[in-house]
């Protein structure tokens, strides 16, 4: 069993991240589900991004720190929903007792000094994404072994940005499928 955090997408905490959430703990893990947005929702990705500004980068991360926080001694798996799998990506590389990371549509920049040894790791994004164009994923990919972290990258050709979420136009069910009957693996795995 794997102790999950989950962070939502710039959507906000929406019912498709309940739904991942229950998912995942009917597979027998604890998972997380916190509210980085305090109960704002978006339409659109554009109200998302507002959303985002308004609240502001540094803030959102210390709010998804202090989410996480009390769980962290056990030893996490960070898992987030694109701007969700950012933060989570930006939590576990900090966090010398996380177990995993699972990124769901998106990634985040990688400090210089940024170390993961043996950290397993698995993207799940789509392709072409043009959130997460492949120029970007190749030096991704490239960064995040240098921290020493083992990485999978599961591309899903034709799947829009959001593929998993089904209220959404990008909704792709069998990409969605296969993206959470390989993660439910993983989790297990690292759990």
């Amino acid at each position: 069993m794997a102790d999950v955090v989950l962070f939502h997408s710039a959507y906000g905490l929406r019912p498709a991240v309940h739904t991942a959430a229950e998912r995942l703990r009917a597979a027998g893990h604890q998972v997380h589900v916190p509210d980085l947005y305090d109960g704002r929702t978006a339409g659109t990705v554009e109200e998302g991004m507002e959303i985002k500004d308004d609240i502001g980068t540094d803030e959102l991360l210390r709010r998804a720190v202090a989410a996480a926080a009390p769980y962290s001694d056990k030893g996490l798996v960070y898992a987030g929903f694109s701007l969700g799998a950012s933060l989570a990506q930006t939590l576990a590389l900090g966090d010398v007792k996380a177990r995993g990371l699972l990124l769901l549509h998106g990634t985040g920049d990688i400090a210089d000094d940024a170390s993961s040894p043996g950290l397993p790791v698995q993207l799940h994004v789509a392709d072409p994404d043009p959130f997460e164009p492949h120029d970007w994923q190749t030096a991704w990919y490239l960064r995040i072994g240098r921290t020493g972290a083992d990485a999978e990258v599961f591309p899903y050709a034709g799947a829009g940005h959001l593929y998993t979420d089904p209220e959404l136009p990008d909704y792709d069910a069998e990409a969605a499928e296969t993206t959470w009957r390989i993660a439910l693996a993983f989790l297990d795995e690292v759990g």
